[in-house]
């Protein structure tokens, strides 16, 4: 609890001042967590719908190549990276975070957050993966920076969703 100091005379005129102890929540208090802890099953799926998530992408980018009469690596990306959006999107919400909101306004703005985290911690694993390679200039060391900045990427992409986009309040 927060103590909130009082003039003893009501505020009118000079005199001492007592500490009176508040139950109200202070303006500028953290709002308590939204969720529980974090569970081992919690993190086991949402490790699970990353690796599913990336062949589903790799997939999809295979599939794009093969078939694109023009342009195929572009669009394989593009394909590929949609693919996979959706499906972890439509996993973390649902089994991982457990996530029920149903408004179009919730939706959009989760789709938006998600997406935004998802361009941030991919630029994450990219500045691993390069920083490695510039660094060291070999195909194991840019593999080493990719896994280092995927795990990072991951954990950091957990965190933010956890606390922004599926919070458990109505946005």
């Amino acid at each position: 609890m927060a103590a909130m100091l009082s003039p003893v005379d009501g505020g009118h005129g000079p005199g001492p001042a007592k500490a009176v102890m508040s139950k109200q929540p202070q303006a500028d208090s953290c709002p308590p967590p939204a969720r529980g802890p974090v569970r081992t099953g919690m993190v086991a799926r949402y490790l699970a719908f990353a690796v599913l998530a990336t062949l589903t992408n790799l997939a999809a980018q295979e599939l794009v190549i093969r078939i694109a009469p023009v342009a195929p690596l572009a669009l394989s990306i593009l394909a590929g990276t949609a693919a996979g959006f959706v499906l972890k999107y439509v996993l973390d919400k649902r089994w991982v975070f457990e996530d029920r909101s149903s408004s179009h306004a919730q939706e959009i703005r989760k789709v938006t957050l998600y997406g935004a985290f998802s361009v941030l911690t991919t630029l994450v694993f990219w500045s691993f993966e390069v920083a490695f390679w510039a660094l060291w200039r070999t195909d194991v060391a840019k593999y080493a920076g990719a896994v280092l900045g995927l795990a990072v990427g991951y954990a950091a992409k957990f965190a933010l969703d956890r606390t922004f986009v599926f919070t458990g309040r109505p946005a």
